[in-house]
C-alpha cells in the first residue's frame, strides 16, 4: 500500500497497534506513509481507522475486506498454474485470509484437483476454527510470534472467500515456525519473517502427508529486524 500510494502520488495513513513491528512501521514510514500507533491489537487500531476515515472522507481500506487485495495475491496463483506440471497441493498462510482466497481462486478456475491449504498459527487458530464451524469464531488474544496471520475475528466476507477455495486447514506452533525460518536462512539464504514461514513450516510438520507430492509452500513476507533474527536463528 505504502509503496503504491508513493507511486500514485496518494496520501495513506497507517493505523497499527502499538506492539507492531517496529521493521514494518519504519519500512512504511520510508515509502511515505503516515503511520499511527493506536491501541494495544489490532482491533483498537482498525477501529481507530474506521473513525478516521469516517471523520476525514478518506477511502477506509480493509485487509480480508476488500477484494481486490485478494485480486493483487491471485498474480501469485498466475506463476503458480505456469509451472510445467500441476502442483497436488499449495500451502499458503491463513490470517485474514486475502492471500490464499487470491491464490486459491485463480487456482481452482484452472487447476481444480490442486488442494488448497490454509496455515493458522497454534496461538492465533480464528479462522480455522471459523472454517470447521462454518461462521466466526472469536478469539479474547491471539498470542503468537506470527504477527502477520495473528486474526482475533476474521471478517464474514473473508471467512466465505476462503471457505470457497480451502480444501483444509493446519495449524503450527512457534517453535515449528521458528524452525522454518532457520532452515530458509541456512538452506535458502532468505529471511523470513513467522507468518512468512507458517507455510514451510506446516510441510515439515506434516512431512508424511505430503511425502512424493508436488507441493507449493508460500513464503510470504521479511519484515524482521536484526535482533528478531539473531534471537531466532540463535534459539
Amino acid at each position: 500500500m505504502a509503496w503504491s500510494a508513493r507511486k500514485r502520488g496518494l496520501a495513506l495513513t497507517v493505523f497499527t497497534g502499538t506492539t507492531a513491528n517496529p521493521f514494518k512501521v519504519e519500512r512504511m514510514r520510508g515509502l511515505g506513509a503516515d503511520v499511527r500507533l493506536v491501541g494495544k491489537d489490532f482491533d483498537e487500531a482498525h477501529s481507530a481507522a474506521k473513525e478516521f476515515a469516517a471523520e476525514s472522507g478518506a477511502r477506509l481500506v480493509e485487509d480480508g475486506r476488500d477484494r481486490e487485495i485478494a485480486e493483487g495475491a491471485g498474480t501469485i496463483g498466475m506463476e503458480l498454474i505456469r509451472w510445467p506440471e500441476s502442483f497436488d497441493a499449495i500451502v499458503v498462510p491463513l490470517g485474514d485470509g486475502a492471500l490464499l482466497a487470491g491464490i486459491g481462486r485463480w487456482v481452482k478456475a484452472r487447476r481444480s484437483a490442486t488442494r488448497m491449504i490454509g496455515v493458522c498459527a497454534n496461538g492465533a487458530p480464528a479462522m480455522e476454527r471459523s472454517w470447521r464451524a462454518g461462521r466466526v469464531e472469536e478469539l479474547d488474544r491471539a498470542d503468537t510470534i506470527a504477527d502477520g496471520i495473528a486474526v482475533k475475528s476474521p471478517f464474514p466476507e473473508a471467512l466465505q472467500d476462503v471457505t470457497d477455495v480451502v480444501d483444509d486447514v493446519v495449524l503450527v506452533d512457534d517453535d515449528a515456525i521458528v524452525a522454518a525460518i532457520r532452515r530458509a536462512h541456512a538452506d535458502l539464504g532468505i529471511v523470513l519473517e513467522p507468518a512468512g514461514a507458517a507455510a514451510l513450516a506446516a510441510v515439515s510438520a506434516h512431512r508424511e502427508r505430503f511425502r512424493g507430492r508436488l507441493v507449493a509452500a508460500i513464503l510470504s513476507g521479511g519484515n524482521a529486524t536484526g535482533d528478531q533474527m539473531r534471537r531466532w536463528l540463535a534459539s
